[in-house]
């Protein structure tokens, strides 16, 4: 298999829009625009719908996230220091 392409590369490719990945997946509207983005990692229920509805294979689309994780919450670097 050759290099595999994000959703976005996909609906560009297949030329659809986010409103018919919407109806055909019927996935929730934020969810799927965060696949979309690369800011959320899809269940594999949510992998072979969007598969299906981009008639490929779920090996086919890259699913990791394209935009680097930030832990906003929590104790940070200072925890455990004194004042």
């Amino acid at each position: 298999m050759d290099s595999a392409k994000t959703v976005a590369d996909w609906m560009a490719d297949r030329e659809i829009s986010i409103e018919q990945l919407l109806e055909s997946t019927a996935l929730d509207q934020r969810v799927l625009k965060a696949i979309i983005k690369g800011q959320y990692t899809a269940s594999p229920q949510q992998r072979q719908r969007l598969a299906a509805a981009l008639n490929v294979d779920v090996a086919e689309i890259a699913w990791g996230h394209t935009t680097q994780v930030q832990h906003i919450y929590g104790h940070g670097p200072q925890f455990g220091r004194s004042p």
